[in-house]
């Protein structure tokens, strides 16, 4: 049977058995008949196509630009059709069965240098503690605080924004923090954070947040800080498309594993329930083992 009739074949079944929809069988229709003539070019058949032949079409979608999503996609169509030929005994082995599914690789978190963390604090400490009307040296004062506490912390913009005064311990060296799930974390302040914390408690009226408002929350709202931080980059002569307040997050965590701290330890103050999800910053390790074999290599300069 040509490859023709057979891919003709697996479509009528899923067509009449499986019920897939016109634009489904399209696709496959395409992917097929591409799969089927890479296979030709390697003088073999659909009947006859190696695990090797599966992995070498793999990487020409690669080499073509295509990307892994679309690639597993396509490998989805293949894998489904030798089943279908294994199926019906028309083929004894399927070479799909053990390739490996393309995957994505997760986009890196955006990071801000030290340099451009440290003029984002010392302009909002400026402007904190320059004299204004008191709505905006209030407005000012909170903001500093704020980030004070994002990039020693490294928490949530939600946990941030929603903390409640007597989450602040131990003369405000710690926080107690309630994250997703439910769970507690107990999270340990610089000293810079102490001080703005403690001076901004010293402001307060009495209540239950450490950022009230007005709104129906009772404390400030997350796109109210969001704002508040793009128009201070944009003051520091920042880009504000790279600054919001997860990027504070995501640089807390960057320059803590950069200067040595264990990922465990940084899983731990982040919250996260699964360090695969802390592993995303592993390419801040990648970059130090690097410079560290270059400098360290006895053949390194060789």
């Amino acid at each position: 049977m040509s490859g023709g009739h057979l891919i003709g074949s697996f479509l009528e079944m899923m067509s009449a058995e499986r019920g897939a929809a016109a634009n489904t069988i399209e696709a496959y229709r395409r992917d097929l008949t591409h799969y089927a003539a890479f296979v030709s070019a390697q003088h073999q058949t659909l009947l006859n196509a190696t695990r090797d032949t599966v992995t070498a079409w793999l990487d020409d979608l690669k080499t073509e630009g295509l990307s892994a999503s679309s690639s597993a996609r396509r490998l989805s169509a293949i894998r489904q059709f030798h089943k279908f030929l294994c199926a019906d005994g028309i083929r004894s082995d399927d070479p799909t069965r053990i390739v490996a599914s393309p995957k994505s690789r997760r986009a890196l978190p955006k990071v801000l240098s030290l340099a451009e963390v440290d003029r984002l604090l010392t302009l909002a400490e400026t402007e904190a503690n320059t004299p204004a009307s008191p709505q905006k040296q209030i407005a000012a004062q909170r903001l500093y605080v704020l980030l004070e506490m994002l990039y020693a912390t490294g928490l949530r913009v939600s946990e941030l924004v929603s903390l409640k005064r007597a989450a602040v311990m131990r003369d405000a060296a710690f926080i107690t923090v309630t994250g997703k799930g439910n769970k507690d974390r107990v999270v340990p302040m610089n000293d810079r954070a102490r001080d703005a914390v403690r001076f901004w408690i010293g402001t307060l009226e009495p209540g239950l947040f450490l950022f009230p408002a007005k709104g129906e929350d009772g404390h400030l709202n997350r796109q109210v800080f969001a704002r508040d931080l793009k128009a201070l980059a944009a003051r520091a002569g920042i880009s504000t498309a790279r600054v919001a307040p997860h990027v504070l997050r995501h640089a807390f965590a960057s320059h803590l594993l950069a200067g040595g701290a264990d990922l465990r330890v940084v899983q731990m103050l982040l919250g996260h329930a699964d360090i695969s999800t802390t592993q995303i910053y592993t390419h801040v390790l990648d970059e130090k083992l690097r410079k560290l074999v270059e400098s360290h290599h006895p053949l390194a300069n060789g």
